[in-house]
């Protein structure tokens, strides 16, 4: 039997942010017995997807990250696990630092090297943050042989404006939002003891800068001013969490927040929000905002998320970060009133985008030179 072909993706941590949740749905949609995914983490800690990962049949290969271990161990790290494989392609996730996978596969004349954004901000100020922005684009240059984004501002954002680059859709399994069960909503508050009529603010995300808490805790407060029966359900983990479980104690806030850590049910969870808040900073597309509108649930955005992201639905409003508080309360009080669509619309709508599993699934092998086995 002929041995699969492989591919090696590049990342931090598979742990279920936008991205990784992204490749796992590509994952698991493939042929196996013809394609097969590898993974380099950056982390000593056991991701969400690992089990999951061995169970398919990939491999998992945690080595320092570019920070801690510096450029020259890195990347002979990363030489030393490509050269002992023998793999079709590698897909760096890694945004400004891909340019050190793409480099070592250049080394070990891999012929298919994509370097894939997935974000449209650089934490880094300043000129010398700038001069080495400039330095990793120019390594990413030299190196990738396909530069890949999930949106038009992504693209911009680590390629420039100048760079060919293929606009590949952050694809989702429609079916599974979509079939979720309707007696979720009450199963789930009756899990967190939350009373039936209440109304239900949710948020996907991690507990980073940049998905901006601080300030969907000032819309909750002057929401639940207005009306004690609002409740916020805040998924995810990260390194601000503790920090925004202290500023919900210090505005009152804590009969009023659940903090649901990371969780495996998001279509049914999905089901049980009367409301999708999303106020990110930045945002390189936002995937969880397209799961939110296949559930058939308004949501109130930040204009920082891509325009994209919007599937005619009549769902999503975006506003500015710089508008007041009031006025993120008011758009919120309106978009509770919005009629969910029908299903038929709702996945018409989100394949004719082409944001559906399948279509992902295609362009993902065509990138790594596999169109016989799509």
């Amino acid at each position: 039997m002929t041995e699969p072909k492989r591919v090696l993706h590049i990342v931090s941590a598979m742990e279920r942010g936008g991205a990784e949740t992204l490749i796992m749905n590509i994952y698991r949609h493939i042929d196996r017995k013809k394609v097969q995914f590898d993974f380099i983490t950056h982390s000593d800690k056991p991701g969400d997807f690992d089990q999951e990962i061995k169970e398919m049949g990939g491999n998992i290969y945690h080595i320092p990250s570019l920070g801690s271990s510096g450029p020259i161990r890195y990347l002979k790290a990363l030489i030393n696990i490509i050269s002992a494989n023998k793999y079709t392609a590698i897909h760096a996730h890694t945004d400004f630092q891909s340019g050190f996978p793409a480099l070592a596969a250049k080394i070990c004349k891999i012929k298919h090297r994509i370097c894939h954004s997935h974000s449209n901000n650089w934490l880094q100020n300043g000129w010398k943050g700038l001069l080495m922005l400039k330095g990793l684009q120019f390594l990413i240059k030299i190196s990738a042989t396909k530069l890949c984004s999930c949106s038009e501002e992504a693209a911009r954002f680590l390629f420039g404006s100048s760079s060919k680059v293929h606009i590949l859709k952050n694809g989702i399994n429609i079916n599974e939002f979509l079939t979720a069960g309707e007696g979720c909503k009450e199963q789930i508050l009756n899990e967190l003891c939350i009373p039936s009529d209440s109304k239900i603010i949710g948020h996907i995300g991690r507990f980073s800068e940049s998905k901006n808490h601080q300030f969907l805790l000032e819309v909750l407060k002057k929401m639940v001013e207005k009306d004690s029966s609002y409740i916020a359900l805040l998924v995810g983990d990260g390194p601000l969490r503790k920090t925004i479980e202290l500023e919900a104690v210090r505005l009152r806030l804590q009969n009023h927040v659940r903090f649901l850590g990371v969780r495996s049910d998001i279509p049914n969870l999905m089901k049980a929000f009367d409301l999708f808040l999303f106020p990110s900073k930045f945002e390189g597309f936002g995937i969880v905002l397209l799961e939110a509108q296949c559930s058939g649930i308004p949501c109130v955005v930040a204009d920082t998320v891509p325009k994209s992201t919007d599937m005619d639905l009549g769902l999503v409003t975006f506003l500015p970060l710089v508008e007041n508080v009031s006025r993120w309360c008011n758009c919120i009080e309106h978009s509770l009133k919005i009629e969910k669509p029908n299903e038929s619309l709702i996945s018409n709508n989100i394949s004719k985008y082409g944001f559906n599993i399948r279509d992902t699934v295609h362009d993902w092998i065509n990138l790594y030179g596999l169109r016989s086995v799509g």
